[in-house]
């Protein structure tokens, strides 16, 4: 938690945007796991957290727009809490901690959103995505479950949006100590990874890496010799010589700022000639974005630039032919990177992806392609210092979907289907760096670089 301060400013700075009504923001509440007393971990809300800082189960908060007035709600604990938990702080001393000096307990929450709804006021909520505060939602405030998203605040949305984008020096520097703690994990399974290994004993080690120094991974773990599976989380197969083992992973640390890396390593500690030539295409757009991302650019912009590289790079190998320009216009790109550059990062790995990605991602005006890789571009605003983002281009190659485009003739003037055929099994590249953006361009997020070249690469693996 930082000062409280921090807090107090971020409410002012909330209330110069959102200047009417009553803004409601809920925490979030344990969830169970497979009965009543045994919870998943408990992780509270990023825009709660943001605002107010009280990292505990069962809070809100309403702050009155217009008088400024700001209330938590929430309940004390009692005898039979103390004696499985220990004592606990009040709720009144919690709230003292972040700046907010009315608290009430968690019932009468009711009554003062019925009392500001008796006025005709409005009441600002963001999109509930926890199935406790939809059923919350619907409860205190009588709106259908399935109507709760298009209720919910477009104001107040834009205004967390706002706020949360840019990076404030305090955010940064926790972002950095799990850039940190993510580079030491990543580290040890490059370390660490040798033929015969079943994938779910490397992602053991790594997760235990994260857990020693954070709280939890910012998202389930991919680690798989099937990376052209882009988001693959079963673990079960032996490593095995001559594949490529794609691992993107992240750490969320005790403040809840996330890192998210990826590194695509082959299993036997040294790349084929084949894979060699793949990866360094990946390489090269990487390093591209890195050096494009700076302020007044848009991420769009750098996401076709990087596209133009990975086009290249796959007609220099004789997969595609024909003039480049014309290749990304068309979205060729697509077939071997149906993502995008990279997302918005830090309380949440996927930043206030709960707010709708086009809230987050796009400026006012910016239109979302329906290019498949460029419509899932999650990040495309114009830049400006205080942005972290992520820079994570990738090749993949996916039988299924090379077959589908070669049955509908997809941009088959620009395709050589037949040679594709010689990388079915290749599997996928992907590299991701997290990026800061400053006033003079973009810096890395954490202390180094994790290996990346090929001769960093090899150099660190295991070697029996």
């Amino acid at each position: 938690m930082f000062d409280k301060q921090v807090y107090i400013s971020r409410r002012k700075r909330l209330l110069e945007q959102v200047r009417e009504g009553v803004i409601l923001l809920l925490g979030n509440s344990e969830a169970s796991c497979n009965y009543p007393d045994n919870q998943y971990q408990f992780r509270q809300d990023s825009s709660f957290l943001y605002f107010f800082g009280l990292d505990k189960p069962d809070l809100a908060a309403v702050i009155d727009a217009e008088s400024g007035e700001e209330w938590i709600f929430g309940d004390d604990v009692d005898i039979d809490d103390i004696i499985w938990m220990g004592p606990q702080p009040l709720i009144a001393d919690q709230a003292a901690t972040v700046g907010v000096s009315k608290t009430a307990p968690l019932a009468r929450l009711a009554d003062c959103l019925k009392a500001a709804q008796t006025k005709g006021r409005t009441i600002h909520f963001l999109p509930p995505y926890r199935n406790h505060n939809k059923i919350l939602l619907n409860r205190l405030l009588g709106l259908p479950l399935d109507g709760l998203r298009a209720a919910a605040s477009v104001d107040l949305i834009k205004a967390v949006v706002a706020l949360r984008l840019i990076k404030e020096p305090c955010e940064i520097e926790e972002i950095d100590k799990a850039c940190n703690l993510g580079y030491a994990m990543h580290l040890t399974a490059m370390k660490m990874m040798r033929l015969g290994m079943v994938e779910q004993e490397l992602v053991g080690v790594m997760e235990g890496v994260c857990k020693s120094g954070g709280v939890m991974t910012s998202f389930p773990t991919i680690l798989s010799q099937r990376g052209e599976t882009l988001h693959n989380h079963m673990h079960d197969a032996v490593l095995t010589e001559g594949n490529l083992c794609v691992i993107d992973a992240g750490v969320e640390i005790a403040s809840h700022y996330c890192s998210d890396n990826t590194r695509t390593l082959p299993t036997g500690g040294k790349f084929t000639p084949k894979q060699k030539d793949v990866y360094e295409i990946v390489l090269t757009a990487n390093d591209y974005a890195r050096e494009a991302a700076r302020p007044g650019v848009t991420y769009r912009e750098v996401h076709l630039g990087a596209s133009k590289i990975i086009v290249q790079g796959l007609k220099n190998l004789g997969l595609l032919h024909g003039d480049v320009d014309e290749m990304v216009a068309a979205g060729v790109q697509g077939l071997f990177m149906p993502h995008g550059l990279g997302h918005n990062m830090g309380i949440d790995v996927h930043d206030m992806e709960d707010l709708g990605e086009n809230y987050v991602g796009y400026d006012p005006g910016q239109e979302r392609s329906k290019q498949l890789g460029l419509g899932s571009l999650r990040m495309a605003r114009k830049l400006v210092p205080g942005h972290v983002i992520t820079d994570e281009p990738g090749i993949y190659f996916i039988p299924a979907l090379i077959e589908k485009w070669k049955t509908e003739g997809h941009n088959a003037q620009y395709i050589d289907f037949a040679k594709l055929e010689g990388y079915y099994g290749f599997g996928g590249i992907r590299l991701e760096d997290d990026l800061l953006i400053t006033p003079g361009g973009s810096r890395l997020l954490g202390a180094k670089r994790l290996p990346i070249t090929v001769e960093e690469i090899e150099n660190t693996m295991y070697k029996d």
